[in-house]
């Protein structure tokens, strides 16, 4: 559990008091020039260097040139450093296009779930930080916030707004964090991506039997798996198929906007 902070933010945990500049900085110690700011800066690097898991104190300390105690002046554990990381790599999300050419919800909300995509894909290591809890961040509640004003002018209730930006995000996530593990396995077997589709269909052809599994043996019939993959065809079938039905969704709401 997150620990509470004593230096007058309330019972807010001390990432949050971090996260918002609610906390009182520490007094000027013997390392000049050391700040949360720069002891976060530090830590992103090293993730995006050598994964979330190189990330400790003391490796952070090394790379600020400072000691492992002097950093728990600034931040209280590791999993407070995870959130400040988190909203330093995220950052605050980009004003949305489609909001500002008057364009709807549904071309909003793809261009909202596309930017926090590229996001993801910018920091993949940040896909490994366990989910702590709701949105409370000034970044993370931005992003939030963004993606309500997405689906203005859609009838939709606020309680259900909340949960279309719910399920979106939570799509983007497990999407990103499923083509960074295949890609990870096909970086480690040192192949193609080309070369891997070609082998497991290969394997495929030799495990399935037309009688127990009629499906796949359409699917190897068809040829479909040994056409030339596109990357993003995954996430923008799913998308696509998420913003239906939250197309469907409005038009069974009383009032909704999106037409028949």
């Amino acid at each position: 559990m997150a620990e509470k902070s004593s230096s007058g933010g309330g019972d807010l945990p001390a990432s949050l008091e971090a996260a918002w500049g609610l906390r009182d900085r520490p007094a000027k110690g013997p390392k000049p020039g050391l700040s949360l700011e720069r002891i976060v800066a530090a830590a992103v690097d090293v993730a995006s260097a050598d994964g979330l898991a190189a990330v400790s104190m003391g490796r952070v300390a090394q790379e600020v040139g400072a000691s492992t105690m002097s950093l728990y002046r600034y931040v209280s554990a590791k999993d407070e450093l995870y959130v400040l990381m988190q909203e330093a790599a995220f950052g605050p999300p980009e004003p949305l296009s489609a909001l500002e050419s008057g364009a709807g919800w549904r071309e909003a909300l793809a261009e909202w779930a596309s930017a926090q995509r590229d996001r993801l894909h910018a920091h993949l290591w940040l896909l490994r930080i366990p989910v702590g809890g709701p949105p409370a961040t000034p970044n993370s509640l931005a992003w939030w916030e963004q993606g309500i004003q997405a689906l203005e002018g859609s009838g939709l209730a606020e309680g259900d707004k909340t949960s279309v930006v719910l399920l979106v995000s939570n799509f983007v996530r497990s999407e990103a964090a499923l083509m960074a593990d295949l890609a990870a396995a096909v970086t480690a077997r040192g192949v193609s991506p080309d070369e891997v589709t070609a082998s497991y269909e290969r394997t495929l052809r030799r495990l399935v039997d037309p009688d127990r599994h009629p499906g796949i043996s359409r699917l190897l019939e068809s040829g479909a798996m040994s056409e030339p993959d596109d990357p993003d065809y995954e996430f923008t079938f799913g998308l696509e198929r998420l913003l239906d039905g939250v197309g469907a969704l409005i038009r069974k709401t009383d009032g909704g906007a999106e037409p028949a």
